[in-house]
């Protein structure tokens, strides 16, 4: 069904006014109001301007975008702090006029802004000051019963802190300071705020069109996220009691997320692919995460471990993005396993994350965790990293990782159901490795030859200069030398800080910093040789080459990965799937009964 939006441009009065038929509501899932000081001033600054050059043109004060929820409210999706703002600045304006000698002008005022800020007897207009056309529900803020009684009395409790009051306090001084300044202008100022300053009011047909709707307008700061959706469904879902516990469980996951540099929503994301395994949900294409989680009325949310569940992902990321040791978590102290673990990081996408959070999932509890573990990450790296040097693209790997997903469910030893790669294409290509791959491949190679985690803040050195003379090497076309000092031979991981100090020099002036670095195999390069040129890059191409491969084979690359009918229907014979592998690999084609079939009938 098409999609419906009405977009109609209103005063802020007749916007507010619509709230008798609809109320105005802050959902659950929004931020609280955080405008500061310093944006209530600029909004009172500009409508001052506006006011005393005595424009009769409009004064466009911004968008509100919101859909009819099904309890007839106009739930405020973008443009929550502005709305907020105009009905304290309403609020503000009408106390004052209370304090004010009646006079037509302030009576005919007085009227408009009742009308515009609280429900009315539809017969005598008189006004029910209980009753606010706007509230706000946002989960744990506790300023929403204090913005609710600013609106109904028009007074803030003493040394208040929160930015309901400290703003409309703040509006309160600013009018009073104006009226005495500017008596003359006062009643034009409230005449500008009501019915001349303008605001587009976007209203949507539902919450989805409403939240893309403000994805594509709203370029200024956070739009909401599926997980601030998430937050509001669990917590409507739960009684009293349980609410409370949920909002100060959630604060303190959000705050630990972002400490290591992740986010609940990201921890939502990588638990969808827990949960697809569980199903044994092999399929290729990934949903959307509220699409998924939304499912059979948002059912996978309400379950009672939920929040536990994050809670033991991010400790996986914790010790990854943070590179520290947890209690109770011995595998997280093994230098094997984070070494592994980082170098999965310079994997060139995100596959490597959903294999490695589920078996983290599954088996964290188990014994023999932590050598288990460690076996699976270096099967992990060794088939990953083989395919991506051979073919660099995403294709490669994805549908194994959604089968490999589903098997980690049934074994602690899962089948890699993957095709065998090449073993002299592998070789030939690790000399001349795509550039995507330079990390992995560099921090596989330094963690054989030292006992702790590189640096974090290292770079790729090229051992001989980008930038070389060409009389250092008058028997090699520039083309050649260029070739090769791309080459991997030519790379090795070095510390910025040293890097900066080294330059661009060539290896005898560089020798000295490399002798301070805390990368073993620099170290080692450094105290092996005193020169460096275009012979020293060949020797050392084939070198790494035969080290890597030979890391990788016995990580388990090639071991017992034959293509079996897990996730799919249509099996090869044995005696025709290395033709299988060749007919995949010249067609640049992925695993599937599409391509079997296709392949069986050739």
């Amino acid at each position: 069904m098409a999609t419906t939006i009405e977009v109609n441009k209103q005063s802020v009065k007749q916007l507010l006014e619509t709230g008798k038929n609809s109320k105005f509501v802050i959902p659950e899932y929004q931020r609280p109001y955080a405008w500061t000081d310093e944006q209530i001033q600029t909004l009172f600054d500009d409508l001052v301007e506006y006011t005393e050059n005595n424009n009769e043109s409009t004064y466009f004060l911004g968008t509100i975008v919101s859909y009819e929820n099904d309890n007839n409210e106009q739930e405020i999706i973008d443009g929550q702090q502005r709305i907020t703002s105009l009905f304290l600045l309403l609020r503000a304006l009408y106390s004052k006029l209370e304090s004010m000698i009646e006079t037509p002008e302030s009576k005919n005022f007085k009227a408009q802004i009742e009308s515009a800020l609280w429900e009315q007897d539809e017969l005598t207009a008189a006004v029910d000051f209980e009753k606010t056309l706007i509230s706000s529900k946002v989960m744990g803020d506790d300023g929403n019963e204090v913005f609710s009684q600013i609106l109904i009395t028009g007074i803030t409790i003493k040394d208040a802190k929160d930015n309901y009051s400290q703003n409309y306090n703040q509006l309160v001084s600013l009018i009073e300071e104006y009226a005495t300044s500017q008596p003359e202008l006062l009643y034009w100022f409230i005449r500008n705020v009501l019915n001349k300053a303008i605001l587009l009011p976007i209203t949507a047909d539902s919450q989805d069109t409403a939240l893309t709707i403000f994805s594509t307008l709203n370029d200024r700061g956070l739009a909401l996220s599926d997980a601030d959706i998430f937050k509001a469904k669990i917590y409507n879902n739960l009684d009293k009691g349980g609410k409370v516990e949920f909002i100060k469980t959630w604060q303190q996951l959000d705050e630990d997320a972002g400490d290591a540099n992740e986010s609940i929503q990201r921890l939502f994301y990588y638990y969808m692919f827990y949960l697809r395994a569980v199903e044994n949900d092999r399929n290729t294409t990934t949903p959307g995460v509220r699409k998924y989680y939304s499912k059979n009325n948002f059912e996978r949310l309400y379950q009672n471990d939920v929040l536990e569940q994050l809670s033991i992902i991010l400790n996986l990321w914790i010790v990854i993005n943070n590179r520290v040791e947890i209690d109770d978590e011995e595998w997280s102290k093994n230098i094997e396993i984070n070494q592994a673990l980082d170098s999965l990081t310079s994997y060139p996408n995100e596959f490597w994350k959903y294999p490695v959070v589920i078996y983290y999932l599954k088996y964290y509890k188990n014994d023999n965790f932590e050598v288990e573990f460690l076996a699976f990450l270096k099967k992990l790296f060794a088939v990953l990293a083989a395919r991506y040097i051979v073919t660099p693209t995403i294709n490669a790997v994805k549908r194994g990782i959604l089968n490999l997903n589903a098997e980690i469910i049934n074994s602690t030893k899962p089948k890699f159901d993957f095709n065998n790669i090449d073993e002299k294409e592998l070789k030939d290509k690790i000399k001349n490795a795509h550039r995507n791959t330079v990390r992995m491949i560099l921090k596989s190679l330094a963690y054989q030859h030292q006992d702790e985690l590189l640096p974090e803040s290292w770079e790729i050195e090229h051992i001989l200069p980008q930038k070389w003379q060409s009389t250092y090497f008058t028997d090699s076309s520039d083309q050649d030398i260029k070739e090769l000092v791309e080459h991997i031979g030519n790379k090795i991981p070095f510390e910025k800080k040293l890097n900066i100090i080294a330059s661009n020099g060539y290896f005898q002036q560089k020798q000295k910093s490399y002798e301070q670095s805390k990368v073993q195999i620099l170290q080692n390069l450094s105290e092996s040789n005193d020169k460096w040129g275009l012979d020293e890059i060949r020797e050392r191409d084939i070198r790494i080459s035969d080290e890597l491969f030979n890391l990788l084979i016995d990580w388990g690359l090639n071991s017992g990965e034959v293509y079996s009918s897990s996730g799919l229907l249509v099996d090869i014979p044995n005696e025709r799937k290395n033709d299988y592998d060749n007919f995949l690999k010249m067609f640049k084609k992925e695993d599937s009964d599409e391509n079997r079939k296709m392949f069986l009938d050739m």
